[in-house]
C-alpha cells in the first residue's frame, strides 16, 4: 500500500499513524479540526467558474438510507450555523481528479474506465463516523483508510496509463465524506463546539461496491452546488459469496462537492 505523507495542501496535513485503526483515525481527524481557528468559504476556489467541467472518480451512496438519515439528523442539529448542506443524493467521497473536460478526450475517458474495470479492484466496507471537519466543511470521518488508499492508488495508476492529467498524488489523499460546507469566512470555535455534540453518535457502515467516473460542474445561485453526470460505474470485485455486479454506463445527475 502506498505511504501517505505530510502534504501542505491536504487536511489534515499529516496523516494518522495507523490507517486501519478507527479509534486513531477518528481522534486524529478531530484533533486536526479542533486546531482550526478560522473557517474559509468552501466555494471560493480558484479555477471554478461557470462553464468549467472536469472528470473525477467518486464513491456515491444513492441507496444508503442509514447514511442519509444520519446526515439529516446532523444537518438539523447544525442548522443554526447557516452552512450549505449536502443533499441526500449528493453524499459522496471524492477519490481523485482525472482532469478538465477540455483536456481529456472521450477516448481517454472510455480507456480509463476500461482499465479500471480490468483491474478487478476489490469491494470493501468502511464506516462513517460523526463528526469532524476541515477549514471549509463539516464532514464524517471514514475508517479504515487502507482500502480507500489502495483504491486511490489503483485509479491513479489507471489514469497514468490512460495519460490523463490526474489530480493530487495518493500521498496527499485524506478520505472523508462531506456533510455541509462553509459559505463564508467565520471563526471556527462555534462550529467546533456544535460539531462536538454529535460525536457520540454511532458510526454508519458503508458497503463500497463500485467507483463512479463522473463529469462534474458547478451551478450558481443562492445555494451553489456541484452537479455530475456518471459516465461509468465501475464494479469492484465482490467479496466471497457476493454476486458480481455488472458495469453500468448512465447519465444520472446529482449534486456534488469535492
Amino acid at each position: 500500500m502506498p505511504d501517505l505523507d505530510v502534504f501542505p495542501g491536504a487536511f489534515p496535513h499529516r496523516p494518522p499513524s495507523d490507517m486501519d485503526s478507527a479509534e486513531q483515525i477518528v481522534e486524529h481527524d478531530w484533533q486536526a479540526f479542533r486546531a482550526v481557528e478560522r473557517m474559509t468559504d468552501h466555494w471560493a476556489r480558484p479555477g471554478w467558474h461557470a462553464g468549467v467541467r472536469a472528470y473525477y472518480w467518486m464513491l456515491t451512496f444513492p441507496h444508503a438510507g442509514e447514511l442519509m438519515s444520519r446526515a439529516r439528523h446532523c444537518q438539523e442539529a447544525l442548522a443554526h450555523l447557516g452552512m450549505d448542506c449536502v443533499p441526500d443524493d449528493g453524499l459522496h467521497v471524492t477519490l481523485t481528479r482525472i482532469g478538465s473536460a477540455d483536456l481529456v478526450s472521450d477516448d481517454q475517458v472510455h480507456l480509463l474506465a476500461d482499465l479500471a474495470e480490468q483491474m478487478a479492484l476489490p469491494a470493501f466496507e468502511v464506516t462513517a463516523h460523526p463528526m469532524a471537519g476541515s477549514k471549509g466543511a463539516v464532514r464524517f470521518t471514514l475508517a479504515p483508510w487502507s482500502p480507500l488508499i489502495r483504491l486511490h492508488a489503483a485509479l491513479s495508476e489507471a489514469g497514468r496509463r490512460a495519460n490523463v492529467p490526474g489530480g493530487k498524488p495518493t500521498a496527499a489523499f485524506r478520505p472523508h465524506l462531506g456533510l455541509q460546507y462553509s459559505n463564508r469566512e467565520r471563526p471556527a470555535a462555534p462550529v467546533i463546539e456544535s460539531v462536538a455534540r454529535l460525536r457520540d453518535l454511532e458510526p454508519v457502515p458503508l458497503e463500497i461496491r463500485s467507483a463512479e467516473l463522473v463529469e462534474l460542474w458547478r451551478t450558481s445561485g443562492p445555494s451553489p452546488a456541484y452537479r455530475w453526470r456518471v459516465v461509468r460505474s465501475v464494479p469492484l470485485r465482490p467479496r466471497s459469496g457476493a454476486p458480481f455486479p455488472r458495469a453500468v454506463t448512465r447519465t444520472d445527475l446529482g449534486p456534488h462537492a469535492s
